[in-house]
């Protein structure tokens, strides 16, 4: 067999990083970190990971103080398999009206049809503003998912979860959601076992749980002026027992009917979403910093049992109190807590 078909038939499948100005190191270097490290049974890599400039060869601010230098210009855009675009804090006109630079219109256009696009975090509005999200399903970080629905009306914009695989474009939520996305692609490629090989060398979790719910802090909101604000801090402060919408009425003097109007407007939200809602925020707060037992915490949020409490959690968050727990302690901790 000739030597070219050998090498041919072993080549890595090329993974190209695209370093926009503005970019955050931490997610830069995911795809080298995730990538960089699988190798075949014979130990040949099974990916090669390079990082591109839109311009020639020099180097890249960064949202840290320092630059990076960066050796390949946009034409290494061309020799891609797949297309990694992590997240920028100097996007521009891509952020703000949702258009590419003509230098980044350029970049991309190097790109060939059919190659493998993924984003990280912010990346995801390069992919936006390049039409090439169009009709599909995609994320990005949670603080921004509402400005990208707005800017991109035509995409689908999931802000739910941790990464969106859309078979040849695939996003995935901030920072580090972008590991559990090349954790994913390479679970795709390569299998389960080659994923989790990976994971354990990275020291982090081949799979988490739930999506981007879970990390999102929903503080009470500001009564201000509000009509229904003592209602709501003497809930608050009854968590733990039952409460009724006609209690609440009577902390303001209103008929159930006069205060659950009020209470919508000025909460954006029915009386009893918003109870669940604050006792869904008790119990994270107990798993994250007590040792308290699952029933205990159960009742101390009001949910009054753990099967209660447990299928709140997964509506509101996509996971159970257990796999929300064992993501916000540390293994120590757990060790600590009742069963």
């Amino acid at each position: 067999m000739p030597q070219e078909t050998v090498s041919a038939a072993h080549r890595p499948h090329r993974v190209v990083v695209l370093a926009l100005d503005g970019l955050i190191p931490f997610e830069l270097g995911i795809p080298h970190r995730i990538f960089g490290r699988p190798k075949d049974a014979e130990g040949r890599p099974l990916y090669e990971v390079v990082t591109c400039s839109v311009r020639p060869p020099g180097p890249v601010a960064t949202d840290a103080d320092f630059a990076l230098m960066v050796e390949h210009g946009p034409e290494t855009l061309a020799t891609a398999d797949t297309v990694v675009v992590p997240a920028s804090y100097e996007l521009g006109p891509v952020f703000e009206r949702g258009v590419l630079t003509e230098e980044l219109a350029a970049a991309l256009a190097h790109i060939r049809p059919g190659t493998r696009l993924t984003s990280i975090c912010t990346g995801v509005y390069v992919l936006a503003a390049a039409g090439l999200l169009d009709g599909r399903r995609a994320t990005t970080h949670w603080a921004e998912a509402d400005h990208m629905q707005r800017l991109f009306p035509r995409v689908r914009v999931d802000p739910d979860v941790l990464f969106v695989d859309d078979g040849d474009v695939l996003t995935s939520a901030g920072v580090a959601a972008g590991i559990d996305l090349c954790l994913h692609i390479l679970r795709r490629d390569h299998g389960t076992a080659v994923a989790n090989h990976v994971a354990r060398y990275t020291v982090v979790p081949p799979h988490r749980d739930g999506g981007q719910a879970q990390y999102i802090a929903r503080p009470v909101p500001d009564p201000q002026q509000s009509s229904t604000a003592s209602a709501r801090a003497w809930a608050l402060a009854r968590l733990h027992e039952p409460i009724q919408l006609r209690d609440m009425a009577a902390q303001e003097s209103m008929s159930v009917r006069t205060f659950t109007r009020r209470f919508r407007e000025e909460a954006g939200i029915s009386p009893g979403q918003w109870l669940t809602q604050q006792r869904v925020e008790r119990a994270r707060h107990l798993l994250e910093s007590s040792t308290l037992s699952v029933d205990r915490i159960a009742r101390d949020a009001g949910f009054g049992t753990a099967q209660s409490m447990r299928q709140h959690l997964q509506t509101a968050l996509g996971v159970t109190p257990t796999a929300y727990r064992r993501t916000f302690r540390t293994e120590r901790e757990e060790k600590t807590v009742s069963a």
